[in-house]
Protein backbone atom coordinates (compact mmCIF):
# COMPACT_ATOMS: atom_id res chain seq x y z
CA UNK A 1 0.00 0.00 0.00
CA UNK A 2 1.86 2.96 -1.12
CA UNK A 3 1.74 6.38 0.88
CA UNK A 4 1.75 9.56 -0.06
CA UNK A 5 3.22 12.79 1.51
CA UNK A 6 2.57 15.48 -1.67
CA UNK A 7 -1.22 15.57 -2.00
CA UNK A 8 -3.07 17.96 0.33
CA UNK A 9 -6.55 20.03 -0.15
CA UNK A 10 -6.76 23.01 1.95
CA UNK A 11 -9.72 23.18 4.33
CA UNK A 12 -11.29 26.24 5.88
CA UNK A 13 -12.45 24.18 8.99
CA UNK A 14 -9.43 22.06 9.43
CA UNK A 15 -6.56 23.39 7.17
CA UNK A 16 -4.28 21.22 5.20
CA UNK A 17 -6.28 17.53 4.77
CA UNK A 18 -3.57 15.05 3.50
CA UNK A 19 -4.54 11.88 1.08
CA UNK A 20 -2.40 9.10 2.94
CA UNK A 21 -2.76 6.30 -0.12
CA UNK A 22 -2.85 5.95 -4.14
CA UNK A 23 -6.08 3.92 -4.01
CA UNK A 24 -7.96 6.96 -2.07
CA UNK A 25 -6.39 9.65 -4.97
CA UNK A 26 -7.72 7.35 -6.99
CA UNK A 27 -11.10 7.27 -5.56
CA UNK A 28 -10.81 11.20 -5.12
CA UNK A 29 -9.60 11.45 -8.77
CA UNK A 30 -12.90 9.25 -10.17
CA UNK A 31 -15.45 11.44 -12.37
CA UNK A 32 -18.31 10.12 -9.80
CA UNK A 33 -16.58 11.33 -6.76
CA UNK A 34 -15.47 14.73 -8.47
CA UNK A 35 -19.25 15.38 -9.31
CA UNK A 36 -20.08 15.99 -5.57
CA UNK A 37 -18.50 19.48 -5.92
CA UNK A 38 -21.32 20.43 -7.97
CA UNK A 39 -24.07 18.64 -5.21
CA UNK A 40 -24.89 21.39 -2.85
CA UNK A 41 -24.43 20.07 0.77
CA UNK A 42 -27.14 21.10 2.23
CA UNK A 43 -29.82 21.47 -0.78
CA UNK A 44 -31.74 24.84 -1.33
CA UNK A 45 -30.81 26.30 2.41
CA UNK A 46 -28.74 28.68 0.45
CA UNK A 47 -32.41 30.15 0.06
CA UNK A 48 -32.17 30.63 3.47
CA UNK A 49 -28.74 30.99 4.38
CA UNK A 50 -26.48 32.83 1.64
CA UNK A 51 -22.91 31.25 2.66
CA UNK A 52 -24.28 27.82 2.67
CA UNK A 53 -23.06 27.12 -0.55
CA UNK A 54 -20.52 24.04 0.21
CA UNK A 55 -20.74 21.04 -1.75
CA UNK A 56 -21.21 17.10 -0.54
CA UNK A 57 -16.89 16.86 -1.77
CA UNK A 58 -15.48 19.31 0.48
CA UNK A 59 -17.89 17.69 3.59
CA UNK A 60 -16.35 13.81 1.98
CA UNK A 61 -12.59 15.22 2.74
CA UNK A 62 -13.60 16.89 6.01
CA UNK A 63 -14.77 13.55 7.69
CA UNK A 64 -11.94 11.76 5.73
CA UNK A 65 -10.16 13.99 7.63
CA UNK A 66 -12.05 13.28 11.04
CA UNK A 67 -11.74 9.63 10.39
CA UNK A 68 -7.93 10.22 10.19
CA UNK A 69 -7.95 12.06 13.34
CA UNK A 70 -9.77 9.15 15.27
CA UNK A 71 -7.47 6.77 14.01
CA UNK A 72 -5.05 8.56 15.58
CA UNK A 73 -6.07 9.22 19.23
CA UNK A 74 -7.20 5.71 19.38
CA UNK A 75 -3.61 4.22 18.20
CA UNK A 76 -2.07 6.90 20.50
CA UNK A 77 -4.56 4.96 23.34
CA UNK A 78 -2.72 1.18 22.18
CA UNK A 79 -5.69 0.29 20.01
CA UNK A 80 -4.26 -1.88 17.23
CA UNK A 81 -5.22 -0.58 13.67
CA UNK A 82 -3.68 -1.68 10.57
CA UNK A 83 -2.69 0.27 8.04
CA UNK A 84 -5.25 -1.59 5.85
CA UNK A 85 -7.78 -1.12 8.35
CA UNK A 86 -6.81 2.42 8.70
CA UNK A 87 -7.18 2.80 4.76
CA UNK A 88 -10.55 1.10 4.22
CA UNK A 89 -11.79 2.97 7.42
CA UNK A 90 -11.27 6.60 5.47
CA UNK A 91 -12.92 5.05 2.00
CA UNK A 92 -15.75 3.98 3.70
CA UNK A 93 -16.42 7.45 4.92
CA UNK A 94 -15.01 8.93 2.22
CA UNK A 95 -18.01 6.94 0.13
CA UNK A 96 -20.85 7.48 2.31
CA UNK A 97 -22.73 10.22 0.51
CA UNK A 98 -21.32 9.06 -3.17
CA UNK A 99 -24.88 8.50 -3.83
CA UNK A 100 -26.76 11.67 -3.24
CA UNK A 101 -28.76 13.52 -5.90
CA UNK A 102 -28.84 16.99 -7.17
CA UNK A 103 -29.72 18.99 -4.12
CA UNK A 104 -28.45 16.19 -1.75
CA UNK A 105 -31.88 15.20 -0.29
CA UNK A 106 -34.07 16.99 -2.08
CA UNK A 107 -34.72 15.34 -5.14
CA UNK A 108 -33.81 11.79 -4.01
CA UNK A 109 -37.43 10.66 -3.92
CA UNK A 110 -38.59 12.42 -7.29
CA UNK A 111 -35.82 11.67 -9.18
CA UNK A 112 -35.37 7.80 -8.19
CA UNK A 113 -38.91 6.82 -6.40
CA UNK A 114 -38.16 3.79 -3.52
CA UNK A 115 -34.33 4.22 -4.24
CA UNK A 116 -32.50 5.64 -1.35
CA UNK A 117 -29.10 7.13 -1.95
CA UNK A 118 -27.25 4.45 0.46
CA UNK A 119 -28.84 2.12 -1.63
CA UNK A 120 -26.56 3.90 -4.41
CA UNK A 121 -23.94 4.38 -2.46
CA UNK A 122 -23.47 0.47 -1.92
CA UNK A 123 -23.91 0.19 -5.69
CA UNK A 124 -21.28 2.89 -6.42
CA UNK A 125 -18.96 0.78 -3.67
CA UNK A 126 -19.81 -2.15 -5.19
CA UNK A 127 -18.72 -0.76 -8.89
CA UNK A 128 -15.47 0.80 -7.34
CA UNK A 129 -14.36 -2.76 -5.96
CA UNK A 130 -14.54 -4.00 -9.17
CA UNK A 131 -12.57 -1.52 -10.72
CA UNK A 132 -10.04 -1.62 -8.22
CA UNK A 133 -9.38 -5.40 -8.17
CA UNK A 134 -11.67 -6.27 -4.87
CA UNK A 135 -9.27 -3.42 -3.00
CA UNK A 136 -12.63 -2.14 -1.32
CA UNK A 137 -13.78 -5.55 0.28
CA UNK A 138 -12.45 -4.26 3.83
CA UNK A 139 -14.25 -0.81 3.28
CA UNK A 140 -17.38 -2.71 2.00
CA UNK A 141 -17.60 -4.73 5.28
CA UNK A 142 -16.73 -1.84 7.29
CA UNK A 143 -19.53 0.45 5.85
CA UNK A 144 -22.28 -2.40 5.77
CA UNK A 145 -21.11 -3.64 9.31
CA UNK A 146 -20.13 -6.95 8.47
CA UNK A 147 -16.97 -6.37 10.40
CA UNK A 148 -16.20 -8.04 13.17
CA UNK A 149 -14.76 -4.43 14.88
CA UNK A 150 -17.50 -2.60 15.69
CA UNK A 151 -16.19 0.65 16.20
CA UNK A 152 -15.06 1.07 12.87
CA UNK A 153 -18.74 1.03 11.56
CA UNK A 154 -19.29 3.23 14.53
CA UNK A 155 -17.10 5.86 13.80
CA UNK A 156 -18.50 5.54 10.00
CA UNK A 157 -22.09 5.39 11.16
CA UNK A 158 -23.24 5.54 14.85
CA UNK A 159 -24.65 8.46 17.40
CA UNK A 160 -20.95 10.46 17.17
CA UNK A 161 -19.80 9.13 14.13
CA UNK A 162 -17.34 11.09 12.15
CA UNK A 163 -19.76 12.54 9.56
CA UNK A 164 -21.97 14.16 12.22
CA UNK A 165 -17.98 15.33 13.49
CA UNK A 166 -17.67 17.23 10.28
CA UNK A 167 -21.20 18.41 9.17
CA UNK A 168 -22.35 20.04 12.22
CA UNK A 169 -18.92 21.97 12.69
CA UNK A 170 -19.35 22.51 8.29
CA UNK A 171 -22.89 23.37 8.12
CA UNK A 172 -22.42 26.24 11.68
CA UNK A 173 -19.50 27.79 9.76
CA UNK A 174 -21.18 27.92 6.08
CA UNK A 175 -24.77 29.24 7.53
CA UNK A 176 -23.21 31.52 10.27
CA UNK A 177 -25.02 29.45 13.07
CA UNK A 178 -23.20 29.16 15.99
CA UNK A 179 -25.00 27.14 17.67
CA UNK A 180 -24.01 24.47 15.59
CA UNK A 181 -20.41 24.32 16.70
CA UNK A 182 -18.67 21.56 18.56
CA UNK A 183 -15.65 20.98 20.15
CA UNK A 184 -14.29 17.97 17.28
CA UNK A 185 -10.79 18.18 18.84
CA UNK A 186 -11.76 17.37 22.42
CA UNK A 187 -14.80 15.20 21.08
CA UNK A 188 -11.82 13.15 19.39
CA UNK A 189 -9.59 13.12 22.42
CA UNK A 190 -11.84 11.31 24.22
CA UNK A 191 -12.80 8.33 22.05
CA UNK A 192 -11.35 4.78 23.09
CA UNK A 193 -12.51 1.20 22.57
CA UNK A 194 -13.61 -1.08 24.80
CA UNK A 195 -14.64 -4.95 23.57
CA UNK A 196 -14.52 -3.61 19.76
CA UNK A 197 -17.27 -1.02 20.82
CA UNK A 198 -16.82 2.87 20.66
CA UNK A 199 -16.97 4.48 23.74
CA UNK A 200 -16.13 8.35 25.07
CA UNK A 201 -13.78 8.84 28.44
CA UNK A 202 -16.09 10.29 31.47
CA UNK A 203 -14.39 13.55 30.76
CA UNK A 204 -15.56 14.20 27.68
CA UNK A 205 -19.32 14.42 28.66
CA UNK A 206 -20.06 17.99 28.57
CA UNK A 207 -18.51 18.23 24.85
CA UNK A 208 -20.93 15.26 24.07
CA UNK A 209 -23.86 16.96 25.55
CA UNK A 210 -22.66 19.87 23.47
CA UNK A 211 -22.94 17.78 20.67
CA UNK A 212 -26.26 16.49 21.57
CA UNK A 213 -27.84 19.85 21.70
CA UNK A 214 -25.88 21.06 19.09
CA UNK A 215 -27.44 18.76 16.49
CA UNK A 216 -30.69 19.33 17.88
CA UNK A 217 -30.94 22.58 17.32
CA UNK A 218 -29.32 22.65 13.83
CA UNK A 219 -32.20 20.11 13.20
CA UNK A 220 -35.30 23.23 14.16
CA UNK A 221 -32.41 25.78 13.00
CA UNK A 222 -30.94 24.92 9.96
CA UNK A 223 -31.94 21.57 8.92
CA UNK A 224 -36.14 22.02 9.13
CA UNK A 225 -35.93 25.54 8.48
CA UNK A 226 -39.21 26.71 6.93
CA UNK A 227 -38.31 28.19 4.24
CA UNK A 228 -35.79 25.69 3.07
CA UNK A 229 -38.24 22.75 3.68
CA UNK A 230 -40.76 24.63 1.28
CA UNK A 231 -38.62 25.30 -1.18
CA UNK A 232 -37.36 21.54 -1.16
CA UNK A 233 -40.94 20.19 -0.91
CA UNK A 234 -41.79 22.85 -4.06
CA UNK A 235 -38.57 21.37 -6.06
CA UNK A 236 -40.52 17.89 -5.52
CA UNK A 237 -43.52 19.09 -6.44
CA UNK A 238 -42.17 20.92 -9.92
CA UNK A 239 -40.55 16.99 -10.92
CA UNK A 240 -43.59 15.61 -10.14
CA UNK A 241 -45.92 18.04 -12.25
CA UNK A 242 -43.50 16.95 -15.12
CA UNK A 243 -43.65 13.11 -14.44
CA UNK A 244 -47.58 13.26 -14.53
CA UNK A 245 -47.82 15.26 -17.80
CA UNK A 246 -45.60 12.81 -19.39
CA UNK A 247 -47.47 9.92 -18.17
CA UNK A 248 -51.04 11.63 -19.42
CA UNK A 249 -49.10 12.15 -22.47
CA UNK A 250 -49.58 16.11 -22.41
CA UNK A 251 -45.58 16.01 -22.94
CA UNK A 252 -43.68 14.30 -25.38
CA UNK A 253 -40.43 13.03 -23.33
CA UNK A 254 -37.70 12.25 -26.29
CA UNK A 255 -34.64 9.64 -25.31
CA UNK A 256 -32.11 12.69 -25.13
CA UNK A 257 -34.15 14.33 -22.14
CA UNK A 258 -32.17 14.27 -19.47
CA UNK A 259 -34.69 12.33 -17.26
CA UNK A 260 -35.77 9.89 -19.78
CA UNK A 261 -33.69 7.34 -18.48
CA UNK A 262 -34.82 7.69 -15.05
CA UNK A 263 -38.66 7.88 -15.65
CA UNK A 264 -38.03 4.31 -17.53
CA UNK A 265 -37.55 3.01 -13.98
CA UNK A 266 -39.76 2.07 -10.97
CA UNK A 267 -38.50 0.73 -8.06
CA UNK A 268 -34.09 -0.14 -6.56
CA UNK A 269 -35.31 -3.94 -8.01
CA UNK A 270 -35.49 -2.63 -11.52
CA UNK A 271 -32.65 -0.12 -11.10
CA UNK A 272 -30.12 -1.11 -13.91
CA UNK A 273 -26.33 0.05 -14.32
CA UNK A 274 -27.17 1.96 -17.28
CA UNK A 275 -30.01 4.26 -15.05
CA UNK A 276 -27.56 4.46 -11.96
CA UNK A 277 -24.61 5.21 -13.72
CA UNK A 278 -26.94 8.19 -15.79
CA UNK A 279 -28.20 9.43 -12.15
CA UNK A 280 -24.58 9.75 -11.16
CA UNK A 281 -24.25 12.07 -13.89
CA UNK A 282 -26.52 14.74 -12.93
CA UNK A 283 -25.79 17.33 -10.73
CA UNK A 284 -27.32 20.81 -9.49
CA UNK A 285 -26.73 22.50 -12.80
CA UNK A 286 -28.50 19.99 -14.34
CA UNK A 287 -32.29 20.99 -12.27
CA UNK A 288 -31.45 24.61 -12.37
CA UNK A 289 -31.13 23.90 -16.17
CA UNK A 290 -34.24 22.34 -16.36
CA UNK A 291 -36.09 24.85 -14.02
CA UNK A 292 -35.28 27.62 -16.41
CA UNK A 293 -36.33 25.70 -19.55
CA UNK A 294 -39.67 25.05 -18.05
CA UNK A 295 -40.36 28.59 -16.89
CA UNK A 296 -41.46 29.00 -20.63
CA UNK A 297 -43.29 25.49 -20.51
CA UNK A 298 -46.84 25.39 -22.19
CA UNK A 299 -48.37 24.02 -18.54
CA UNK A 300 -49.30 26.46 -16.44
CA UNK A 301 -48.76 24.88 -13.01
CA UNK A 302 -44.96 23.64 -14.28
CA UNK A 303 -44.23 27.24 -14.97
CA UNK A 304 -45.30 28.72 -12.03
CA UNK A 305 -43.90 25.97 -9.91
CA UNK A 306 -40.50 26.71 -11.50
CA UNK A 307 -40.66 30.29 -11.93
CA UNK A 308 -41.56 30.00 -7.88
CA UNK A 309 -38.43 28.14 -6.88
CA UNK A 310 -35.83 30.15 -9.08
CA UNK A 311 -37.03 33.71 -8.04
CA UNK A 312 -37.20 32.57 -4.47
CA UNK A 313 -41.08 33.34 -4.45
CA UNK A 314 -41.56 30.72 -2.46
CA UNK A 315 -44.58 30.00 -0.56
CA UNK A 316 -46.02 30.31 3.26
CA UNK A 317 -45.26 27.50 5.38
CA UNK A 318 -47.53 27.39 8.78
CA UNK A 319 -45.79 24.89 11.26
CA UNK A 320 -48.31 23.19 14.09
CA UNK A 321 -48.09 20.72 16.55
CA UNK A 322 -51.30 19.52 15.77
CA UNK A 323 -53.04 18.27 12.25
CA UNK A 324 -54.30 21.03 10.17
CA UNK A 325 -58.23 20.29 9.44
CA UNK A 326 -59.43 19.61 6.08
CA UNK A 327 -61.60 22.86 6.53
CA UNK A 328 -58.19 24.38 7.01
CA UNK A 329 -56.77 23.20 3.80
CA UNK A 330 -59.57 23.53 1.84
CA UNK A 331 -59.57 27.30 2.89
CA UNK A 332 -56.52 27.87 1.60
CA UNK A 333 -57.28 26.09 -1.99
CA UNK A 334 -60.57 28.44 -2.31
CA UNK A 335 -57.84 31.32 -2.63
CA UNK A 336 -56.47 30.08 -5.60
CA UNK A 337 -59.38 31.24 -7.77
CA UNK A 338 -59.36 29.81 -11.30
CA UNK A 339 -55.55 28.63 -10.79
CA UNK A 340 -57.53 25.61 -8.76
CA UNK A 341 -59.43 24.63 -11.73
CA UNK A 342 -55.98 24.02 -13.91
CA UNK A 343 -55.61 20.47 -14.29
CA UNK A 344 -56.55 19.44 -10.57
CA UNK A 345 -53.65 22.16 -9.52
CA UNK A 346 -54.51 23.13 -6.12
CA UNK A 347 -51.88 19.99 -4.37
CA UNK A 348 -49.42 21.76 -6.25
CA UNK A 349 -50.15 24.80 -4.58
CA UNK A 350 -51.59 23.98 -1.58
CA UNK A 351 -50.41 21.16 0.74
CA UNK A 352 -49.33 19.60 4.00
CA UNK A 353 -47.68 16.53 6.18
CA UNK A 354 -45.16 16.59 8.44
CA UNK A 355 -41.24 16.38 10.18
CA UNK A 356 -39.62 14.88 12.40
CA UNK A 357 -36.43 15.13 14.24
CA UNK A 358 -34.82 12.63 16.51
CA UNK A 359 -31.61 13.38 18.19
CA UNK A 360 -30.53 10.02 20.05
CA UNK A 361 -31.68 7.00 19.30
CA UNK A 362 -31.87 4.78 22.77
CA UNK A 363 -30.89 1.51 21.48
CA UNK A 364 -28.08 -1.35 21.63
CA UNK A 365 -25.63 1.82 19.31
CA UNK A 366 -26.36 4.15 22.43
CA UNK A 367 -23.64 6.72 23.48
CA UNK A 368 -21.54 5.09 26.01
CA UNK A 369 -19.32 6.40 28.71
CA UNK A 370 -16.30 4.64 30.04
CA UNK A 371 -15.70 5.50 33.65
CA UNK A 372 -12.14 5.77 35.06
CA UNK A 373 -13.08 2.33 36.97
CA UNK A 374 -13.41 0.69 33.61
CA UNK A 375 -17.35 0.27 33.61
CA UNK A 376 -19.20 1.26 30.92
CA UNK A 377 -22.86 3.24 31.20
CA UNK A 378 -24.93 4.60 28.50
CA UNK A 379 -24.93 8.41 28.47
CA UNK A 380 -28.22 8.42 29.97
CA UNK A 381 -27.25 7.07 32.83
CA UNK A 382 -24.48 9.18 33.74
CA UNK A 383 -26.36 13.04 32.53
CA UNK A 384 -29.46 13.17 35.15
CA UNK A 385 -30.13 16.40 33.95
CA UNK A 386 -31.16 16.04 30.36
CA UNK A 387 -34.38 14.59 29.88
CA UNK A 388 -32.64 11.16 27.60
CA UNK A 389 -36.53 10.33 26.68
CA UNK A 390 -37.62 13.46 25.31
CA UNK A 391 -33.98 13.67 23.38
CA UNK A 392 -34.94 9.76 22.06
CA UNK A 393 -38.80 10.39 21.19
CA UNK A 394 -39.11 11.94 17.85
CA UNK A 395 -40.67 15.36 17.47
CA UNK A 396 -43.21 15.47 14.80
CA UNK A 397 -44.75 18.60 13.57
CA UNK A 398 -47.45 19.40 11.06
CA UNK A 399 -46.78 21.59 8.15
CA UNK A 400 -48.84 23.80 5.60
CA UNK A 401 -47.40 25.37 2.42
CA UNK A 402 -49.76 27.52 0.29
CA UNK A 403 -48.93 30.75 -1.90
CA UNK A 404 -48.50 34.16 0.03
CA UNK A 405 -50.47 36.09 -2.87
CA UNK A 406 -52.32 34.49 -5.93
CA UNK A 407 -51.97 36.86 -8.34
CA UNK A 408 -48.00 36.95 -7.51
CA UNK A 409 -47.55 33.47 -9.01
Amino acid sequence: MAHRKNTLFNDPIYGFIAIETDLILQLINHPYFQRLRRISQMGLSSLVYPGAHHTRFEHALGAMHVMQKAIDVLQGKGVEISPNEREAMQIAILLHDIGHGPFSHATEEALLQGVHHETISLKVMSFFNEKFMGQLDLAYQIFTDQYPRKFMHQLVSGQVDVDRLDYLKRDSFYTGVTEGNINTNRILATMQVKDEQLVFEVKGIHSLEKFLLARRLMYWQVYLHKTSLAAEILLVKTLKRFQYLVQNEKEALRSEHILYPLMQTASSDSLEDKVLFHYLSLDDSDMIQLLKSWTKHADLVLRLLSSQLLYRNLPKIKISDTAFSIAEIEKKKAHLGGLAQEQSASPYFVFSGTISNQTYVSDETQLLILEKSGKVFPIAEVIQYLDFKQFSTPVVKHYLCYPKRVNSL
